[in-house]
């Protein structure tokens, strides 16, 4: 059903009034992903990758802040995924890592990634507000509803069939929004959550509220994501990583948001870098990393922990998939000399379409530095930034 000219239709041109980092106007708008866990995003025993250390975590944000990313976007995690490694085992929970990076940055914007199962509406909404007054109004909040059930049930939750679990994400930002946005205090008794008399001071300084971001890529995150939030992201495609497929799934969503629920949406992906010299040392580190290197034994127990396995996907396609997993959080590969990853990603925003992307790389520290003098200045000779 299209809902025409609702009030939403105006919180894109709202969120440029408020100038947060992700509303600059920029062709391609970065940011970094997953700095505040031990390995990033690369699932491999190499020496470099990231660890749970604070002077490493404010450094990639500092590296960020220089290159004026629009965005430094932590994972949640509560738990690792087993192996060599123990990925993600070790890690900044993400509204006091926010909070803390908002006193080392200045222009960046700050993602909160909060499972809904785990945080109370009322004790999220108020946090949030905190760290947008710390910060400056740069705060953004990335909404999960939770995929991974031994990490739900730390909190002494269940973990509830996928589609309910968005239906408990919708009363939790109805709740959060309000608390956010209403003048006097309010009660609400839904299904999930019930509040009286419930309100928060001082609001956001962000108005009318801050940033949502989703990351739903099923039917019901899909439109739970058009509903709710300015900054959606589409999921690269195995079998076809181009920016002709990315354009593809861009503008489906933003077709979704639009005519669905009469709202204007970013959209943005996740890729990992591996620059070398050239594209066959970037090639050879890649299966360095990831095949001789890689932790197959955490894959496992992440894909299987998504309910990703043979039954449900030829071998060849699971095979495949653990491959960009460990690579990169299965993100969009970009590969090869400094030119062809500036090339890449003017490509991923021209035809592509895409508004924004986080980055990651293997040695994160390393690796990043490596892509602040040389590859940003070529971004910025091509316009896109």
């Amino acid at each position: 059903m299209t809902v025409g000219t609702r009030p939403e239709t105006r919180r894109a041109d709202q969120l440029r009034e408020a100038r947060h980092p992700v509303y600059v106007d920029r062709t391609l708008r970065l940011g970094t992903f997953s700095t505040n866990l031990s390995g990033g995003c690369a699932i491999s025993t190499i020496d470099g990758v990231l660890e749970a250390d604070w002077g490493q975590t404010t450094a990639l944000a500092a590296m960020g802040d220089a290159m004026e990313f629009e965005a430094l976007v932590p994972v949640g995690r509560w738990r690792g995924f087993g192996g060599p490694t123990n990925f993600n085992g070790a890690g900044f929970e993400c509204f006091t890592w926010a909070a803390g990076i908002a006193s080392a940055t200045e222009r960046a914007g700050l993602f909160v990634t909060s499972h809904v199962p785990t945080i109370h509406p009322v004790m999220a909404a108020k946090q949030a507000a905190t760290i947008d007054h710390i910060s400056g109004g740069r705060l953004a909040l990335n909404v999960v509803t939770g995929w991974h059930a031994p990490e739900i049930e730390m909190f002494g939750a269940e973990l509830l069939p996928h589609d309910e679990r968005y239906a408990v994400g919708q009363e939790w930002v109805d709740i959060i929004v309000r608390l956010w946005t209403a003048e006097e205090p309010f009660s609400y008794d839904g299904k999930y959550f019930r509040v009286t008399e419930a309100s928060i001071a001082p609001r956001p300084l962000q108005a009318p509220h801050p940033v949502l971001m989703n990351a739903g890529s099923s039917g019901a995150g899909r439109h739970f994501g058009a509903r709710n939030c300015d900054v959606l992201f589409a999921s690269s495609d195995l079998a076809q990583q181009s920016p002709e497929a990315m354009r593809v799934k861009v503008d489906d969503l933003k077709r979704l948001a639009r005519e669905e629920y009469g709202r204007e949406v970013q959209v943005w992906t996740n890729a990992y870098v591996v620059q070398e010299d050239t594209e066959a040392e970037a090639r050879q580190f890649l299966d360095y990393y990831v095949n001789q290197r890689g932790d197959w034994e955490a894959v496992d127990n992440l894909v299987t922990g998504m309910g990703i396995n043979s039954q449900s996907f030829a071998p060849e396609t699971l095979e495949a998939m653990k491959f960009h997993f460990i690579a990169g959080w299965a993100g969009y590969p970009i590969v090869g000399t400094k030119e062809q990853i500036t090339d890449t990603l003017v490509e991923l925003s021209t035809t592509g379409g895409l508004d924004g992307i986080v980055l990651s790389w293997p040695r994160y520290l390393q690796d990043m530095a490596r892509f602040q003098e040389e590859t940003h200045p070529l971004l910025v000779q091509a316009g896109v930034r």
